[in-house]
């Protein structure tokens, strides 16, 4: 009701379009509901009690609903504030349960919920996101850098940084992909005051990101790249004093020199059986229409 009022909206002609269930008077049913009384907006909000048995609240939400818009074919939007409260009565499950039959009532358009990361384990965050279709999130300006401000710090900056942030909102589309938007945020007097983020931090973000710990080098310096270059791999050719060359069945025999003519197998047992040099292994090309970086299998034209 504070919030309607700061919006300026007038509270007894809001019966046409809003209704609000309280679960925070008595979520446990302690008190006497004939000593509990609404003086302002009493047709707006209905006191529900036993916040525990989400059945009931389901049926709660459906008859506010219904109460609101009718039995028709008329739609209407839920909002919960917050899933933390639900949380703290109920367990994952049933909460995840709750919000999957709003869903997919046929009377419900959309349903959105509020809920404090901080408070809960990281895996009852992740189930929250996964049968959800938008996820936004706030973020402070000055995050701490690798927890290593102390405590003292991080409040001072939390207070001189608490009316600004960011505002991200990441869609999941049908297809699977997803698309995110962000933005900062600033509250003042007016209300809430939103602009695009600069270039500049865009980039440091996104480079932040695309970098993640490891524990190697993603660059090379210069002494450590001639270094490298001087490693001589097992599978080159280690002759004295002679330049060797590697083909790899790709590249082009034809760089100004002679194409070696092509023998049949035949002929190339008894040349190397003559010899008594061994074997070697020469690779012929289907055609000359082959590019050299054809992704075909180079072994497909071996012959030995």
């Amino acid at each position: 009701m504070q919030l309607l009022k700061q919006k300026g909206i007038v509270v007894s002609s809001s019966s046409k379009w809003i209704r609000i269930l309280d679960c925070y008077t008595d979520p446990l049913g302690w008190i006497d509901q004939s000593s509990t009384s609404f003086s302002e907006g009493s047709s707006l909000i209905k006191l529900h009690k036993c916040v525990s048995d989400l059945k009931k609240l389901f049926s709660s939400i459906i008859e506010a609903g219904r109460d609101l818009v009718g039995a028709g074919k008329t739609r209407f939007c839920v909002a919960i504030d917050s899933v933390n409260e639900l949380l703290r009565r109920s367990s994952m499950p049933l909460v995840s349960g709750l919000l999957t039959d709003l869903r997919s009532h046929a009377q419900i358009s959309s349903v959105f919920w509020s809920l404090n990361t901080d408070l809960h384990q990281e895996k009852v965050t992740n189930a929250l996101e996964y049968i959800s279709t938008m996820k936004a999130n706030l973020e402070p300006l000055c995050p701490s850098s690798d927890g290593q401000r102390n405590a003292l710090e991080n409040l001072f900056l939390v207070h001189q940084d608490f009316g600004k942030g960011r505002f991200h909102v990441r869609f999941k589309l049908r297809k699977g992909r997803v698309r995110v938007m962000s933005e900062e945020y600033h509250v003042d007097q007016s209300g809430i005051v939103f602009s695009p983020i600069s270039s500049v931090d865009t980039v440091i973000a996104a480079t932040k990101s695309l970098l993640p710990k490891v524990q190697f080098n993603l660059q090379l310096s210069e002494k450590e790249r001639v270094e490298k270059e001087k490693v001589v791999l097992p599978f080159e050719h280690q002759d004295d004093g002679k330049s060797n060359e590697i083909y790899d069945g790709r590249r082009s025999l034809v760089d100004g020199k002679i194409e070696t003519t092509p023998l049949s197998s035949m002929e190339l047992q008894t040349d190397v059986v003559s010899s008594g040099k061994g074997g070697e292994i020469i690779y012929f090309r289907d055609s000359d229409d082959e590019h050299p970086d054809s992704d075909e299998d180079p072994d497909d034209d071996l012959d030995i």
